[in-house]
């Protein structure tokens, strides 16, 4: 495919029978195995994702984290070395510029992860900020990021490296790790967007290919699979983890999408968006992001229109068939009089309206 960006990583792809996809100008595997195959080697294996494509932002300086507690929902000022946390960066209206995590290196210095599709935007939206005593610098092209996902993906990670990973908490992560045939050190967060446990490893560009490789070998008599992005956006989906561009956007407030956890909008600093923000939480929306089933036979899609009596009610951010519970589901941010748990709506699929109703999310929990 011409003029797409590729991973580091690419080069192996073809080895393990990767089917790739333009994904926002990144030429990506969808699939090497089949998405229901890797959707499950993950929920009960582990699986192996080159995230690559993701953006690296490190703010650092004497006035780094006075900066992000005004650019970021969450409370940086919680953080300390070795710590990470989820945000959200938010426009004056309450819209979102992204979601993303944070990870606190050391005093004064912070690197941000944010979506592929929007680095460049955020990039901007931080310099169109920036203030005296803060450097920002986008580093996405000094990282390969693999994420290791699963209830085996402790013990397979164990195996290569000296690092004791039980000792990683969630949210937190070691650094500098040594992997078995890899000269570079990583990055290893106890962090992910499956609803499984395991881990994101930030390794140098050079270092990519071979660990991805060594991994795959480690874990290949268990059934470790490398995963393509299908699988990865039905993991994600069944755990109800916000998608940007699907459940999260500059017309989407992280309130409406259930993600209020995220934003602190009792710390003092005074962060963009905050005024609105705060009013969202005390007062509630008109729009709320719940789950849906249906009942009728149908899949719910991106951007199909609900109703209920008639009336257009909202629409799905994300809808399949999903591979653990069977069922066809979705999400929609619906308008919050028709919220309630049981509650029928109608889904409009291909011109027919079929019966849903509003269930609990995560759809999914792990067990452990």
């Amino acid at each position: 495919m011409p003029d797409l960006k590729r991973t580091p990583v690419y080069p192996v792809y073809e080895k393990y029978g990767a089917k790739t996809i333009d994904f926002g100008g990144w030429d990506l595997p969808v699939q090497f195995s089949g998405i229901k195959k890797e959707h499950e080697a993950t929920r009960n294996v582990a699986g192996l994702f080159d995230v690559s494509h993701m953006g690296e932002i490190m703010v650092e300086g004497p006035k780094s984290e006075h900066f992000l507690q005004k650019m970021l929902t969450n409370d940086v000022a919680k953080l300390s070395p070795k710590k990470a946390q989820y945000t959200v960066m938010c426009y004056e209206t309450g819209g979102t510029v992204d979601d993303l995590i944070v990870y606190m290196l050391e005093e004064s210095k912070y690197l941000l992860v944010v979506n592929a599709a929007n680095t460049d935007k955020d990039f901007d939206w931080l310099l169109q900020h920036q203030i005296e005593g803060v450097t920002i610098t986008n580093v996405s092209s000094e990282y390969v990021q693999l994420a290791l996902q699963g209830p085996k993906a402790e013990q397979v990670l164990q195996s290569l490296t000296e690092t004791e990973l039980s000792t990683i908490r969630f949210f937190t992560f070691e650094s500098p790790v040594y992997f078995t045939g890899i000269d570079q050190p990583a990055i290893v967060s106890r962090t992910g967007y499956t609803g499984e446990d395991g881990f994101e490893i930030y390794v140098d560009t050079q270092a990519g290919t071979a660990l991805w490789d060594i991994i795959l070998g480690a874990g290949k008599e268990i059934g470790v699979e490398p995963i393509g992005l299908g699988a990865r956006d039905t993991l994600r989906f069944e755990a109800n983890l916000a998608l940007y561009g699907q459940e999260l956007s500059k017309d989407i407030s992280p309130i409406e999408a259930g993600i209020g956890f995220a934003v602190k909008t009792d710390k003092e600093a005074d962060f963009i968006g905050k005024a609105i923000l705060k009013e969202q939480k005390e007062k509630g929306t008109k729009r709320k992001l719940v789950g849906i089933e249906m009942m009728d036979k149908g899949i719910p899609r991106h951007g199909y229109k609900v109703y209920a009596h008639d009336e257009e009610i909202g629409f799905v951010t994300t809808g399949t068939q999903s591979p653990t519970l069977k069922k066809n589901i979705g999400l929609a941010l619906l308008n919050t009089d028709f919220t309630e748990l049981e509650t029928e709506v109608f889904v409009e699929v291909r011109n027919k309206r079929l019966k849903a109703k509003v269930v609990e999310t995560p759809f999914y929990k792990r067990k452990n």
